[in-house]
């Protein structure tokens, strides 16, 4: 065996070896060319009413849990501002400041964290059943999703309340799908200049 034995083997008997064990997978101690190569295999084809429903939920939890995080995050920072008013209006100072600051911190992140939880979950659960009856995966799902979505986060509290609910997830739903979608009039305006 040489110094550099996958470089310049020594004799033609050490350099078949090499090449025979090169086949043996390092893993499983066993040829990998015994196992037939098979097609790619998915769980459903690419325009199945399943499969419109399967990206939907797939896509259902990382939405919900960033929302939960994103408004953790952003009602944390708001408890923050607010408790460093009221204590600074009180005149706290020391550990009774920084206590009333972590319960205000901690309100707000928890109260704005489960607001924007429940809103996903609303907006996830609505989306996946329209995409279930509708059996097409568009931006038609998203508008109505959003819009039912406001309807019944705000269900409770008349029908004013319910109509301006509606019009934030329109709108939300709007400024999403001009982001995110390829085919919108902006991405069609893009192209159309060049």
């Amino acid at each position: 065996m040489s110094l550099f034995g996958d470089i310049l083997p020594i004799n033609k008997n050490e350099s078949q070896n090499n090449q025979a064990s090169a086949n043996l997978s390092p893993y499983l101690n066993f040829d990998p060319n015994y196992i037939p190569k098979m097609q790619p295999e998915f769980l459903y084809p690419d325009e199945s009413h399943m499969a419109s429903t399967a990206r939907r939920s797939n896509v259902a939890l990382p939405i919900i849990g960033m929302s939960f995080m994103t408004g953790s995050g952003l009602g944390g920072m708001a408890g923050l501002y607010k408790g460093l008013r009221a204590t600074t209006l009180a005149g706290q100072i020391g550990k009774v400041r920084r206590t009333q600051l972590i319960n205000y911190i901690m309100k707000q992140g928890t109260t704005t964290g489960c607001t924007l939880g429940i809103l996903a979950s609303f907006y996830s659960s609505i989306a996946l059943g329209v995409t279930w009856i509708r059996d097409q995966e568009d931006t038609a799902n998203t508008f109505i999703a959003a819009t039912a979505t406001g309807v019944l986060y705000k269900s409770t509290a008349g029908l004013r309340s319910m109509g301006l609910g509606a019009a934030a997830g329109l709108t939300l739903a709007g400024l999403y799908t001009l982001l995110t979608d390829n085919d919108n009039i902006w991405s069609k305006a893009r192209y159309m200049k060049m």
